[in-house]
């Protein structure tokens, strides 16, 4: 395999990459950088690699939040603020756990698109990935490649780590010194600690836990074809019997998310088309299209949808049932009827409409199920199990 090139590995899967330590973060420390992962890992975290030097990768996808961008910045965390501490981004920065397992963006058996990195798909895997938030203007704001291989070449500790992982002549060329940085930081993602598979659900399946009365109840219905759509998209293997269930197909859907003003408001009202945005789906067929995300540390990684337009879990599968419940008409967030989606003409009628209407009752034992899937390091953080 190439060494600047990473390829997502699908379920079953067997992790070859350790990483350093579980899940702490927020430190650019280079104390122990034994292999790539360990140097990804310490670059994940360096704020030096941001024109003002406030703002890492963890910044947005903070290691002790289930990767997800918990800062209070003013605007619910609907979008993360950049380091010009202006500018705020387009979407809300979704969790980087188990982002490994998304395939290379392509066309499935069936002709759909699934895959690739971002909501949008338009980057091929964790490494191409990695490359574009140090040069975001709305992000870390760096204004080349070069800034960033200079910024790196300030470490002694990573000019000998890049040179003993990647080759004496790293830095004699910027893309290669910049691949490298892209590699490694895709080496960390791919470690032990994006994929702990050690959730409820998970002991559950390796007879360790027992669910609740409700927390069972909400697994048959969530993959039950014949109760619910949830499996539909949240799904990639068999019946919710077999491990290392990703909760997602990957493939893009509108599901008739409604616009987030508020969201609008602060990033000058930049409108998300989704899908359409990759160069290699630009199609009005696809507008409004997002890859379908993980559920797991879904408890613990709101606000929902991409555009962060919901605080609360409960009210996403609210917002699901109103397509086949009549007395589902208001959103409980606002006490106001469902706003309208915001591109009406792509939504994915067929998926969403294929399920009886759903109790009260189900509403909160697929709530409960889903709590189940948060990685035991992060249910600390779930409020309803405090």
């Amino acid at each position: 395999m190439n060494r600047f090139v990473v390829r997502a590995v699908l379920v079953p899967f067997i992790l070859t990459v350790v990483g350093c330590g579980g899940g702490g973060g927020g430190s650019d420390s280079t104390a122990e950088l034994s292999d790539a992962a360990a140097l990804g890992k310490a670059l994940f975290a360096d704020t030096n690699l941001s024109l003002n030097r406030t703002q890492a990768c963890a910044s947005c996808h903070n290691p002790r939040a289930a990767f997800i961008d918990d800062r209070e910045n003013g605007v619910g965390r609907v979008a993360s603020l950049g380091d010009d501490g202006v500018s705020f981004t387009q979407r809300n920065a979704p969790t980087v756990l188990y982002a490994m397992f998304s395939p290379a963006f392509q066309r499935n058996a069936s002709g759909n698109f699934v895959g690739g990195q971002f909501l949008d798909g338009r980057q091929p895997d964790l490494a191409a990935q990695a490359g574009e938030p140090p040069l975001n203007i709305r992000e870390m704001g760096m204004p080349s490649k070069a800034a960033v291989v200079e910024r790196i070449m300030e470490n002694p500790e990573y000019v000998s780590s890049f040179q003993e992982f990647y080759g004496e002549d790293v830095f004699d060329n910027t893309d290669t010194a910049y691949s490298a940085m892209q590699q490694a930081i895709a080496e960390y993602e791919m470690s032990a600690d994006f994929a702990a598979f050690d959730s409820k659900y998970d002991r559950f399946l390796r007879g360790e836990y027992q669910m609740t009365a409700q927390e069972s109840l909400g697994r048959s219905l969530f993959f039950s074809a014949q109760f619910t759509n949830c499996s539909t998209c949240h799904q990639l293997q068999g019946f919710g019997g077999v491990a290392n269930e990703t909760f997602s197909n990957y493939e893009f859907h509108n599901i008739g998310t409604p616009r987030n003003e508020a969201l609008l408001a602060i990033n000058g009202g930049r409108t998300d088309r989704g899908l359409e945005q990759n160069p290699a789906a630009a199609s009005s067929s696809n507008r409004g299209k997002i890859k379908v995300p993980t559920l797991r540390n879904v408890a613990v990684t709101g606000p929902y949808m991409h555009n962060g337009v919901f605080s609360d879990l409960r009210t996403v599968v609210l917002f699901y049932d109103k397509f086949n419940n009549p007395a589902r008409a208001l959103n409980p967030e606002t006490g106001q009827a469902w706003r309208a989606a915001e591109f009406p003409g792509t939504v994915s009628l067929a998926e969403l409409e294929a399920a009886p209407a759903l109790s009260d009752e189900d509403v909160d034992a697929l709530v409960a199920f889903m709590r189940t899937l948060t990685d035991r390091r992060f249910e600390q953080l779930d409020s309803s199990s405090q």
